[in-house]
């Protein structure tokens, strides 16, 4: 359906419910002549009359019932619609859909919703833990939570959070028979656990820094899992 004949049909309506050129036309901020004509055109385009007009009263044809029957109750619900969906500019709802590491999910994601969602009861939140760089837009997701290191060159990123500062520890036990590492070199020589993540495609490098110079070591160990909490 073109645009003019929806234009079009929404003026026969106004004047097929208002039974009336003037009535509608005031209503629709038009005159009543620029009325009939456009209700004049769209007859002559369907081929058929749609009003009959006399000089006390305008009448819908048989035609023109059937219009009013079928067409207005449709253009009743896009209008029902599109005044639902301006509310969502007062009242926020809907579902937020973000992917997020594990760390993340717990220390940041999850106390920002305690406190959000009792004050917003029609927004609801799904978070999905994956350690890989989803594709946020392919995958369907608001937002993607990630340290920094991992957020991919072509994504805005805004930080969410304060720096992570990550320890060495070890089991009293362990040390009991093993000599404490002094320097990072020294844990190739310890069993550690290490921790498999997809964006690496293998073993994580554990990641050091000192005085702005950073390094990466890579350890060996008997355990090897793929999220932080077991690791």
């Amino acid at each position: 359906m073109s645009r003019q004949n929806a234009n079009d049909l929404l003026a026969f309506l106004a004047v097929a419910r208002a039974r009336s050129f003037t009535r509608a036309a005031a209503k629709l901020g038009v005159s009543p002549s620029a009325l009939s004509h456009t209700i004049r055109g769209l007859e002559e385009r369907l081929g058929l009359r749609l009003l009959t007009r006399t000089t006390r009263r305008v009448e819908p044809t048989e035609a023109g019932a059937r219009v009013l029957r079928t067409v207005g109750p449709r253009f009743d619900e896009i209008d029902a619609e599109l005044s639902a969906l301006s509310e969502l500019r007062d009242k926020p709802a809907g579902t937020i859909r973000i992917t997020a590491g594990e760390h993340p999910a717990y220390a940041i994601l999850w106390p920002a919703l305690a406190r959000l969602l009792p004050h917003f009861p029609d927004i609801n939140a799904e978070i999905i833990i994956d350690y890989g760089l989803t594709d946020i837009v392919a995958e369907h997701y608001d937002a993607g939570v990630r340290v920094g290191e991992q957020v991919a060159k072509d994504m805005i990123a805004v930080r969410i959070g304060p720096d992570m500062r990550m320890a060495v520890v070890g089991a009293p036990s362990y040390f009991a028979r093993r000599p404490r590492p002094k320097m990072p070199q020294d844990l190739t020589a310890h069993d550690c656990i290490n921790l498999r993540l997809p964006t690496y495609g293998g073993l994580y490098a554990w990641e050091f820094e000192k005085r702005g110079r950073e390094l990466k070591v890579r350890v060996e160990g008997q355990l090897v899992f793929n999220n932080l909490a077991l690791s």
